[in-house]
């Protein structure tokens, strides 16, 4: 991804989330919007329906609620989440967010500063991030 982010890492700089937010029509639109050599903050905008399905990621990851509502399934619990709420993601654990209204949220990724065990079925992965 190559997608040049809309706030310089090397200078101080204010957003609209707001403003920098947008939907397509049967769609999720993404934009970075900072990118450092240990974090990354991007801002999607989710049509009604439009779903990620499950995954996981080797960085921690906090999402905030914007705007509108969704469904978050963090390691098989479904939770209903509205603007104002905020989950906390350690890495490797198994998420999927789907769109039950249109639906906006700021996601912030960041490198474990710790080694991260990873969970994959029965068998435990011990990883160290560089």
């Amino acid at each position: 991804m190559n997608e040049r982010p809309l706030i310089d890492s090397e200078r101080a700089g204010v957003v609209s989330l707001p403003a920098e937010t947008q939907f397509a029509p049967n769609g999720i639109v993404s934009r970075t919007l900072l990118r450092t050599p240990t974090s990354r903050v991007v801002l999607f905008g989710f049509a009604q329906g439009q779903e990620l399905t499950e995954h996981t990621s080797t960085q921690e990851a906090l999402v905030q609620i914007l705007s509108g509502e969704c469904e978050f399934v963090l390691a098989g619990k479904v939770h209903g989440l509205k603007p104002g709420d905020l989950v906390f993601m350690p890495a490797h654990l198994p998420h999927s967010v789907k769109a039950t209204q249109p639906f906006s949220m700021l996601l912030t990724l960041s490198k474990p500063s710790r080694p991260v065990e990873a969970r994959t079925g029965t068998q435990t992965v011990s990883t160290i991030q560089a």
